[in-house]
């Protein structure tokens, strides 16, 4: 079942009764949502009162409960610490992946990723007439080339190429840069906290890492995963900037669209599901390749 996302931008108050969340708006004016419904709840407002019971209620439901800072960017997360029935067992086989695996793993992540980057510039390519050879092409050689562990930082390469052909050659990808730089922070923090939420379902732990393995991040697997997912945003973000004259600015309206992103259809195996879907079945058969009982993870391919 796809699960709906809320986003609260006013000062409401919320609260829960009955499975149902109460939404009560700065006037008075009450509505409800099915908890079981939900699978994130995004709060930007400083001002929204949330009861200790409701987020205790979403996070048992594996509802991941996202709270802005004063930039009204996703700032913190609320998961649920018991997200599958047989967590312990899987937890055990993920601490035990050696790092063979985990070379593997990683290998795999980072084809998939450029993989996409490379067909987002076939997406922004077409049409284009006149070319010495197509923009996407260096990017197809670059995923073949990436070894165990991509131990010739073909990531690295991948994108200096990609974000001067996406953005031309003048931007720099940079967490505080200039725009667009927030649409992307945006719409990676979504997908960040949606890997988070579809591990935690999987029964795996989002701080253990098979490649980023920072002492200070608590979720270095969802940093892991989330990787061929990004070029999802990176696609809308240069379709808001030719969609949009006043591109620059970071609305409601802008944010709704990476919100709705969780509810794009993606495709895995050739198959179309909903990316929020999709991320339950990458995650799963991350689980998979932990207890050995498969070799590669499913990562969505962006057509």
């Amino acid at each position: 079942m796809l699960k709906r996302t809320l986003f609260f931008s006013k000062a409401y108050e919320l609260s829960s009764k009955q499975e149902q969340l109460i939404i009560t708006s700065p006037t008075g004016d009450k509505t409800q949502a099915p908890i079981e419904d939900i699978g994130f709840v995004v709060l930007e407002h400083p001002r929204i009162r949330v009861s200790s019971h409701l987020v205790y209620k979403l996070s048992q439901n594996n509802v991941a409960t996202i709270f802005c800072d004063d930039k009204h960017m996703p700032g913190a997360m609320v998961l649920n610490l018991e997200g599958n029935q047989t967590q312990n067992e899987k937890f055990r086989a993920q601490i035990a992946a050696g790092k063979p695996l985990l070379k593997q793993l990683w290998q795999q992540t980072v084809v998939a990723k450029i993989s996409n980057q490379a067909n987002v510039l076939k997406v922004i390519d077409e049409g284009v007439e006149e070319e010495p050879f197509p923009i996407w092409q260096p990017l197809e050689q670059m995923a073949k080339d990436v070894k165990s562990d991509d131990s010739t930082f073909r990531e690295a390469k991948a994108a200096r190429y990609y974000w001067g052909q996406l953005f031309g050659e003048n931007f720099r990808r940079e967490r505080f840069g200039d725009p667009p730089n927030p649409f992307l922070n945006y719409g990676y923090a979504i997908i960040r906290a949606a890997i988070a939420r579809a591990l935690v379902g999987s029964g795996l732990l989002p701080t253990l890492g098979i490649h980023h393995h920072n002492k200070y991040n608590a979720f270095c697997l969802a940093d892991d995963i989330m990787e061929p997912y990004r070029p999802y945003v990176d696609l809308l973000t240069w379709q808001l900037i030719r969609h949009y004259s006043d591109w620059h600015v970071l609305d409601k309206e802008r944010k709704a669209r990476y919100l709705e992103l969780l509810a794009a259809d993606v495709y895995v195996n050739d198959k179309k599901r909903p990316m929020m879907v999709a991320m339950s079945e990458t995650t799963s058969s991350l689980v998979q390749c932990f207890e050995g009982k498969r070799q590669k993870i499913k990562y969505p391919v962006l057509q």
